[in-house]
This record gives C-alpha cells, structure tokens and sequence, in this order.
C-alpha cells in the first residue's frame, strides 16, 4: 500500500487519535461505532437495503470503523450475499494505529484481526464482503475509477479544515460515480457541501447530528 501514512497524535491512552495534518479527530468522542451507525448506515437506510452485490464508497477511509460497522451489520442481517466496498484515502493509518483505534469496541474484535492483517495489501476481504483501499488524493483516483456505487460514505475531515476532500468538483464525481437511487450520507452539514451535492444531482436533507453536532446530510441520487 503506497502512500504516505498517516501521522497522529493520541492525547490519552484510550482517547480517539487526532490527525496531525489536519487538527482534526478521525471519529465522534461521543462513541465512534454509534456515531458510524447513526450517520453512515442509517443515513442510507442501512441494513435495510443490502443485498447481494450493493455497492458502497467511502471518502476518508481513516481507522476503518465505518467498514466493520457495515461489516457487521451485514453478519446480524443474516443475509446471503457479498457486499462491494471501496474506500479512497490519501493518507493510510498503519495497521497498528488502525487496532489500537478499533480497540475500545468491543463488538468489533472479531473483526479487527482481520482489517489489520490484510490492510497494507489494498485489499480485505471479511465475511460476505470485500474491500479494496484506493490510496491517494482521491481528487486523482476517483475519476480514474470505474466503479458504480449505491451508497456513499463522506467520511473526509471537516470541511474548514480539509477543504480538498469536500471541492465541488470531487463532489461532482461523487454523483458521477453514484447509481439511479444511490445515497450519501455524511456527518458535516455545512452549507458549501450541501450546494455541491445538490449540483451534483443529489436531493440533500438535513437531519439530527450524532452526539454534539445538530446536524448531519443524506441525500439520493435522481
């Protein structure tokens, strides 16, 4: 896995690890497995519209905990199938960073083992789904990219601090790359994001935040 990895700060032992180059924290303090369930799977409707062969995308893959949330969500469904996931990320947390993050949550132990020993490959594969980590500036990689997607993960860093992540020409991609029907959801609500989705052909609400943020977006695709 080419790139350049990612360097972070941990304030305390057990505390989510901040981003040196962005200032910023990689999930909620308010508990980063809630938060992947509130935002990215109910905001697209998940569990309930999985099935075999639906397609997920994620900007800003970071510790990984949104796809083991997905992962796992996928094992309770009870469901037959294999789910399709991508992630593009410019800067890859190293293996370890990556356990020592996931750590805290419990339910996803049986799971982390699995993330953190194929990882550096590019490619996961984890019961009934398969992974591919796209390293770079997603700005590069995502038009490059021939893939179709129904559900999208906007996951990058805050817009006021990586600005680069949230450009209405990466969001236009984003729709570009989106099927008929397909979603995003992300946590940020800020208003530039929300203009950029919608000219990218998304129909964009505004609904209650995980823990101290009022606000998240979802949308769909026309």
């Amino acid at each position: 896995m080419a790139g350049m990895q990612a360097q972070l700060d941990w304030p305390e032992e057990g505390a989510v690890p901040l981003a040196r180059a962005f200032g910023d924290s990689y999930f909620s303090r308010d508990g980063g497995l809630a938060e992947a369930r509130h935002v990215f799977l109910a905001g697209n409707d998940l569990p309930a519209r999985l099935r075999d062969g639906f397609s997920i995308a994620e900007l800003g893959f970071g510790t990984g905990r949104n796809l083991l949330a997905l992962a796992r969500a996928w094992q309770q469904s009870g469901r037959a199938g294999t789910l399709d996931y991508t992630a593009f990320e410019a800067f890859p947390m190293a293996p370890a960073d990556m356990g020592r993050a996931l750590a805290p949550f419990a339910e996803l132990a049986p799971l982390v083992p699995l993330l953190t020993d194929q990882v550096a490959g590019g490619t996961i594969s984890l019961p009934g789904l398969r992974a591919r980590l796209i390293v770079g500036d997603a700005r590069a990689t995502l038009p490059r990219w021939e893939g179709m997607v129904d559900a999208w993960f906007l996951d990058g860093f805050a817009p006021a601090r990586n600005p680069e992540m949230w450009a209405p020409s990466l969001m236009a991609e984003v729709g570009r790359h989106t099927a008929p029907g397909g979603t995003f959801a992300s946590y940020t609500a800020a208003g530039a994001v929300r203009r950029a989705l919608a000219a990218a052909g998304f129909t964009v609400e505004r609904r209650p935040g995980f823990g101290r943020k009022r606000h998240m977006i979802r949308g769909v695709r026309g």
